[in-house]
């Protein structure tokens, strides 16, 4: 099912090593941080995906990294590996740490983060290792009833494609994510698409908001 992923970021965490964002990143280089939020359904891994092609943004779902380390076999990937089956969550810290590794190891400075922050312990825990602010928070706003034709649609044969998991992870999500996308629309730094158009025309809509950074030449 992916539920004990789904939720892997949400306790709050002592953070004591925000210098790691110098290590991180030398030198003066302007890192672009966008934050990509959306329900189960609403699209966002079929944009991003375009995002990447047209704009040379690099795409990071913190889900996968953490999936990721846990198949490498690392010691890092057993601890969060042995907290999951406890039944624990795993520190945002922990997530944040990838997510900065895999930014260091792209060699880009340009990025799409997928799923993350799920909270708004999330997104202050970011905020204060990396010492970066997104520049905007791209929200995939898609109604309920569309993600769950989306979902079922897919027969993938996924034992959490149905109709009450699916209802328990869109709660889940408005009732995380949403006091996230109200801060950072507070600051002006919301773009809200409206996903439950056809592919072709939601991503018209993305390439407006994205024709201030330069497109990748295919």
């Amino acid at each position: 099912m992916g539920t004990m992923l789904d939720a892997t970021v949400d306790v709050p965490v002592a953070v004591e090593t925000s210098k790691d964002a110098d290590e991180s990143f030398p030198g003066d280089k302007k890192i672009t941080v966008v934050f990509v939020l959306g329900g189960p359904g609403s699209g966002k891994g079929t944009q991003c995906a375009n995002i990447v092609q047209h704009f040379g943004f690099t795409h990071l779902s913190a889900g996968d990294l953490l999936r990721a380390e846990i198949k490498s076999g690392s010691e890092n990937g057993t601890m969060i590996q042995n907290m999951i089956k406890e039944g624990k969550i795993v520190p945002s810290e922990v997530t944040i740490k990838l997510l900065q590794r895999a930014m260091r190891e792209s060699g880009n400075d340009k990025f799409l983060i997928d799923g993350f922050p799920r909270n708004e312990e999330n997104r202050a825990a970011f905020e204060e290792v990396t010492k970066i602010e997104p520049e905007f928070v791209l929200f995939f706003d898609c109604p309920e009833e569309e993600m769950q034709r989306r979902i079922l649609g897919r027969n993938q044969g996924r034992e959490d494609d149905n109709i009450e998991t699916i209802r328990k992870r869109f709660k889940v999500f408005m009732e995380s994510s949403l006091p996230v996308i109200e801060y950072y629309n507070s600051k002006g730094k919301v773009r809200k698409i409206d996903a439950g158009k056809p592919i072709e025309e939601v991503f018209e809509d993305v390439k407006e908001i994205f024709s201030p950074y330069s497109a990748q030449v295919a």
